[in-house]
Parts: structure tokens; C-alpha cells; sequence
């Protein structure tokens, strides 16, 4: 096994057990490499220390518990992120995210935290990479949703997930009885961060009743799809789309139906672990 995919899999070791304690010995042993030289090995490679990692890993789970998670009190999160007290555990997350956890419950500043987690996200693209797919072609059912559009910048997406998960609790429209899709109608790699769009959706079975939340009756139509089930986070999720454009469809042979991409979250996190995440993603096929 060469250098790099030892450390990715440490990287993979690390994403499962953030629960865990996680000493140098253990990452060492599990990246067969010298205690000794393991943290200039990890950091000349990644460009940031082990702990470092571990350490954005579990606050962006705390971020998130903190936004979609209001019930947990944030002296619980706080020690289920593996802080002694809710004030050390402020004083980090100020230091790392520029605000305290209050006032990032209440008003959270996305685009100033993805800057913090751009290292974060793409050493977690860099190994996705050698992740094998799986796709099938089905048929689609047509159903009806609730949608809300987003328009702005994909940092800012939290935001708009917030004011849906209340509407939904508000309409006793709970994820374990209504299914959840997005459509997405533009690449934000190539899209002007202010004209991004795409739409939050849950199933319904009945129309909308007229609100002031900006939620609309929405069919997502019938048809043939190509599906690729994404496992893990978000942050990787890209990489698993390109797959379905530039390798599947090519060999495949099949042709895009004129409707956007769109998924189906089969489950959220920080319900579940990151690498527990589970996405089914629909390409509309003729």
C-alpha cells in the first residue's frame, strides 16, 4: 500500500471514530508509520496537523449541531465534541469559527465558516477519488412537494435548510413521514455565487396552503433516471455527480431529459455521522 492511500485511509479512519479518543499511538499504529515522524509525515502531506483535523472535523459536527439541532443544549454538544465544560468549548469555537456557539445558533455566519473549512473540504475531495460506483437506471415515480427556492450563494444554502426544517415542524411534515428532495438547476462550480438556485422539497399529498414562509406546491415529474447512491458528506458529493456526466453517461450511451439533476436525502447529518450519510442521487434520462 504506497504512502498516500495509507494516510487517506487514516483520513477515513478518523471521519468513523470521532467519538473515539484518538491519541498518536492509535494513528500511527493504524497508518503503520513512527509515532516519531508522524506528525511532520501527516502535516507535509495535508498541509495541516492530525489534531488540527480531528479537530475541524468535530466542529463542524458541533456547527451543525448548534444550527439544526436546537433541542441539544450546548453544554451536551459541547461534550459530545469532547470539551470538558461549555466554556472551553466556547472559547474554541470562537477562536475557530469567529463566533460563540449562541450566536452562531441564532444568526449563523455561513460564509465565513466554509472559508474556515475550504482546507477542511478538499482533503476530503482529494480522496474521493478512488471511490468505486455503482448506478441503475429505474423509473421514477411522479410526487408531489413542498418546495422552497434558494437563490444566493451554496455557502449560504444552511440558511434556507433552517427556515424549511421550521416550516416543516410546523406542519408536523417530520423527515421520517414525508420523503425530502432537492432539485438543483445549476452547477456552482460554474454558476455566480448570487445566482445559484435550487429547491429544499418534502413530499406532501396535499397542495400548499397559501403562507408567507415562500413554500409552493411543486411536482417533481415521472420518468426514467439514472441513480447513484452518494455515501458520506456533502463535501465529496461533487465528485460522485462528475462520475455520473463524464464516465457513466459517455459509456452508457443513455440521453439527459430536459429536467434538472436532483436528490433524495435518505438521512441527515448531524443525526448521523458524516460517513453514514446516505443520498440518492437522480439523473433524468429519455
Amino acid at each position: 500500500m504506497n504512502y498516500q492511500t495509507r494516510f487517506h485511509q487514516l483520513l477515513d479512519y478518523i471521519d468513523f471514530h470521532l467519538d473515539e479518543e484518538l491519541t498518536v499511538d492509535k494513528l500511527s499504529g493504524i497508518a503503520c508509520l513512527s509515532k516519531y515522524h508522524f506528525h511532520r509525515q501527516f502535516s507535509s502531506l495535508f498541509g495541516l496537523s492530525a489534531f488540527s483535523y480531528i479537530r475541524l472535523a468535530r466542529m463542524k459536527r458541533a456547527s451543525y449541531q448548534l444550527v439544526f439541532k436546537k433541542e441539544m443544549r450546548i453544554v451536551d454538544i459541547a461534550v459530545a465534541n469532547g470539551y470538558e465544560s461549555s466554556e472551553a468549548f466556547s472559547r474554541a469555537f470562537s477562536q475557530s469559527i469567529g463566533q460563540n456557539p449562541s450566536q452562531f445558533r441564532d444568526q449563523p455566519q455561513w460564509t465565513l465558516w466554509h472559508e474556515k473549512y475550504h482546507q477542511f473540504k478538499n482533503l476530503r475531495i482529494q480522496r474521493a477519488s478512488s471511490v468505486s460506483h455503482h448506478v441503475d437506471v429505474v423509473n421514477f415515480s411522479e410526487i408531489k412537494v413542498a418546495a422552497l427556492a434558494h437563490l444566493g450563494a451554496l455557502e449560504s444554502l444552511g440558511n434556507t435548510i433552517n427556515l424549511f426544517i421550521n416550516w416543516r415542524i410546523n406542519n408536523n411534515l417530520s423527515p421520517k413521514i414525508s420523503r425530502t428532495f432537492n432539485i438543483v438547476y445549476d452547477d456552482p462550480a460554474v454558476t455566480e455565487a448570487d445566482k445559484y438556485r435550487c429547491d429544499i422539497c418534502a413530499s406532501i399529498k396535499s397542495d400548499v396552503i397559501k403562507n408567507d414562509d415562500g413554500i409552493f406546491t411543486k411536482i417533481i415529474p415521472a420518468g426514467r433516471c439514472a441513480l447513484i447512491r452518494h455515501i458520506g458528506s456533502d463535501d465529496t458529493i461533487s465528485e460522485t455527480i462528475t462520475y455520473l456526466y463524464s464516465d457513466w453517461l459517455v459509456q452508457s450511451e443513455e440521453e439527459l431529459r430536459d429536467y434538472p439533476i436532483f436528490f433524495e436525502r435518505i438521512n441527515f447529518f448531524p443525526d448521523v455521522p458524516e460517513t453514514e450519510i446516505i443520498t440518492d442521487i437522480y439523473l433524468p434520462l429519455k
